[in-house]
This record gives structure tokens, C-alpha cells and sequence, in this order.
């Protein structure tokens, strides 16, 4: 079994929540107090991959700072081995988010240390799988996964939040992971992906035109969307490092974004 080796974000979730989302230029009130919670693509993923049994390194970057040292400190204690650089003078990246009473949310993130990420990648082997998101420098991501490429690491790359790679990275990643407004935007780039894996939320998912259903939540267990995403890459990664083909993986997947909708937070017990 190979590990998963996760280059990405950690933030630190603000997490406000609403009866309603607010539209451009309202305010509504918080009907709760607000928390801070343990997030960002790059850790909220580490940790799925983590508790879907993979062995996990997460690659990334922290402030000088209490947030900062908490992460790492909570990386460690479950399971997953921190290699994070120290940004001096920059505070740990902080996201915050808005969540309504159907679980539907709106984040805005400041992302302070994870602009200082670095591709530290070298020791990637061919049994390995290399997972990367798009809340760190574009460049960073391209150099990882052109290292992994040359090394014979597989590459999963999700394309969240959404923005333009080159024509490199996208024929390496198997697969590209977007979710149906990303896939828009894929498609309105004339970008052509190696292998594309679209999410549709309930509905399930589809691999190359490998569709696996969704599973069913109802609507009085949702608690949050924030982090169902992200437990599906997490999932992904580690059960694609375990051996599995791609439908049983991707089963794997559906099923863990499922899950993550009846929590609230990005992570299994998020209190940071």
C-alpha cells in the first residue's frame, strides 16, 4: 500500500451560523455563537484520506503563530505526519464561512501562510498517489505535480477553487476532480483533462463516464456541506494508495461525502 501525500491548505475555519445566506449588500445575524474550526482543502483532505487508512503526509504551510502550532499538533494526533513550512510575520490562512440551516454555505478565504507553500515532493514513489488542491500558489501545485509525474506517482488534482493549468499538469492528473461549476468552467477554457471525475453533489459522481450513484441523505440529517468535497478526494487518494480500481474507489468516495453532510464542520471532530 502506497501513502497519500497531500500538498495543500490549512485554515483555520470561522464559522458563522445563519438562517439564511445573505445576498449582495445584506446583513442577517448569526444564530449562534460563532466557532473556530480546523479546515482548509489541503488538511480537511489529509484527514479523510487519514481515517480511510491511508498513511498520509501533509505538505503545506503555517504561521509563527498559536492557529499555526495547533494544526500541527493536531495533524500529528491523528495519524497524519506535518512537513510545514514556518511563515515568519504571516498569519496561518483563515477561512471564513457562512452556513445556513439547509447546510448550504459561502466561504471567503484569507490565505495567509498557505502563499508559502512549497513543493517538497522528492521522496514521492510510484506506489504513492500525490493529492493537491488550487488553494495554494498555482506554480507550487504544477511543480509537485510534474515531480510526482517524473518520479511515476499517480496524481489526483482537484481543481477547487477553480482556476487555469497548463496544458502539462491537466494530461498528468488521473483524474482531474471538479464538481459541476467547475466543469463548466473546464469546459468554457477548451481545456481537455488526461481523465475527469465530475461530483454532483447527491446525485453521486462520474469517473471517464464511470458513474457510481449517490447515496441518499435526508434533509433533516444534513447539517453542512463545507467539507463533503473534500472527504471525497481525501477517500479518493487513499483508496486509489490501497489498490483499489477506479469504480470501487470512487464508490468509496461517494459514500464518504455522504457521510460528511450529517457533521457540521470540514472534519471529523473540527475544534481546533
Amino acid at each position: 500500500m502506497g501513502r497519500v501525500l497531500v500538498l495543500g491548505s490549512l485554515n483555520v475555519d470561522l464559522v458563522a451560523r445563519v438562517e439564511r445566506l445573505p445576498g449582495p449588500g445584506e446583513t442577517v445575524s448569526a444564530i449562534a455563537p460563532i466557532q473556530r474550526l480546523a479546515g482548509g482543502k489541503g488538511g480537511n483532505q489529509a484527514l479523510a484520506a487519514a481515517s480511510a487508512g491511508a498513511r498520509v503526509v501533509m505538505i503545506g504551510a503555517v504561521g509563527d503563530d498559536e492557529p499555526g502550532r495547533a494544526y500541527t499538533v493536531r495533524l500529528s494526533g491523528r495519524g497524519v505526519f506535518p512537513r510545514l513550512a514556518i511563515a515568519f510575520g504571516v498569519p496561518t490562512g483563515t477561512a471564513y464561512v457562512w452556513v445556513d440551516e439547509t447546510g448550504e454555505n459561502s466561504i471567503v478565504v484569507a490565505p495567509g501562510a498557505n502563499a508559502h507553500a512549497r513543493a517538497e515532493v522528492a521522496d514521492l514513489t510510484p506506489e504513492d498517489v500525490l493529492l493537491c488542491q488550487l488553494e495554494v500558489p498555482v506554480d507550487v501545485v504544477a511543480q509537485a505535480v510534474r515531480t510526482a509525474a517524473r518520479l511515476g506517482a499517480r496524481v489526483v488534482l482537484n481543481a477547487a477553487p477553480y482556476a487555469a493549468l497548463p496544458d502539462d499538469v491537466l494530461a498528468i492528473a488521473d483524474p482531474l476532480v471538479v464538481n459541476e461549476h467547475e466543469a463548466g468552467l473546464l469546459a468554457d477554457s477548451g481545456a481537455v483533462p488526461r481523465s475527469l471525475l465530475v461530483t454532483f453533489g447527491a446525485a453521486g459522481a462520474s469517473w471517464d463516464g464511470e458513474r457510481v450513484d449517490g447515496i441518499p441523505v435526508p434533509a433533516d440529517e444534513v447539517r453542512d456541506s463545507t467539507g463533503a468535497g473534500d472527504a471525497f478526494c481525501g477517500t479518493l487518494a487513499a483508496r486509489l494508495a490501497a489498490g483499489d480500481d477506479r469504480r470501487a474507489a470512487l464508490a468509496w468516495a461517494v459514500r464518504a461525502g455522504a457521510d460528511a453532510v450529517r457533521r457540521e464542520g470540514a472534519q471529523v471532530d473540527p475544534a481546533l
